[in-house]
């Protein structure tokens, strides 16, 4: 843990340990099995060091683009780099109170960390250097970048461990503090919720300000992590809903459809938006959600950017 505000951190226990563990036994399966091959196709050759910039051509990724050189001269360049020995994979955890959040037999965070260690064995097994950050309203702990299996499990462990001071989210406290830690281009998944970039208010307005100067400089990848009770409220009659990072509480007639509509009308308008920004900024996203799981769309995700690498050569 460096340059940062710890999180209260323990001595693992026992039970702990077992997690651990049994976490590395069900991930290092799907890792040795599906996930390693596709990942070493994804990102082979996307360890780059910035040479220079040249003007756009067809075919060129959007996410290459230098937005600064392609204001000043009016028309769209682009970066290019030379590919360095190594890559650089950092994952960026959200741990704000949003996240222990679940109905269906698992938190949400439960969910990103087992999503985190897959990804932490894959650039382990490709003897990448891989990192980890955990973040609320301010960074909450820091594993920096570095090789090995040994060391991919220290993360897993973690961030199993590590409980984090506060509750509140802050997605421009840990970013521009990944931004700081990371001189050169890297893969950076960040593992969010992403509700406090949802609305107008200045907080979403700085996340999103972070997110954007992130993917100007790395390859961001979004892992949006949510649970099936936050896209549709159940028929339960009233229901006292309590903000697990304010604790604001609100009453709402769950009964009434005009009121389930309105919600599940406002979810998909915030997701709409939001995946609209993800692609403005060149930002891929991976949807998990705890009622199924993260392989699939993982999987669909690795097809997806082999495919653009394909269309690219």
């Amino acid at each position: 843990m460096t340059g940062a505000a710890a999180g209260a951190r323990r001595a693992p226990p026992p039970e702990v340990l077992r997690q651990v563990r049994r976490l590395e036994l069900r991930t290092r399966g799907l890792v040795s099995a599906s996930f390693a091959g596709e990942y070493r196709s994804v990102f082979k050759g996307q360890g780059m060091e910035f040479a220079e910039v040249r003007e756009y051509q067809p075919g060129d990724e959007v996410r290459t683009i230098d937005w600064n050189v392609t204001a000043r001269m009016g028309r769209p360049f682009v970066r290019l780099y030379v590919e360095e020995r190594e890559l650089t994979v950092m994952i960026a955890v959200d741990a704000s109170g949003s996240s222990r959040f679940g109905t269906r037999g698992r938190f949400k965070s439960e969910l990103a960390a087992e999503f985190a260690a897959v990804i932490a064995l894959c650039a382990s097994r490709n003897n990448d250097r891989v990192g980890g950050l955990l973040f609320t309203d301010r960074v909450e702990h820091v594993v920096p970048p570095a090789k090995g299996r040994r060391h991919a499990l220290r993360l897993v462990r973690d961030l199993l461990v590590v409980e984090p001071a506060r509750t509140g989210t802050s997605l421009a406290a840990g970013l521009d503090y990944t931004l700081r830690l990371l001189p050169q281009r890297a893969v950076v998944f960040v593992v969010s919720d992403f509700l406090s970039t949802a609305g107008s208010t200045r907080a979403a307005l700085d996340d999103e300000k972070a997110l954007d100067r992130l993917a100007r400089r790395h390859d961001v990848i979004a892992v949006t992590v949510d649970d099936p009770a936050e896209r549709a409220l159940p028929d339960v009659g009233v229901a006292r809903l309590v903000d697990p990072e304010s604790g604001a509480v609100a009453e709402v007639d769950t009964s009434d459809p005009r009121v389930r509509q309105a919600f599940a009308d406002r979810v998909c308008a915030e997701h709409g938006e939001r995946a609209s920004r993800f692609a403005r900024w060149g930002i891929d996203e991976i949807a998990v959600r705890t009622d199924r799981g993260y392989v699939e769309p993982l999987m669909k995700f690795f097809r997806r950017r082999d495919a653009r690498r394909g269309r690219a050569r």
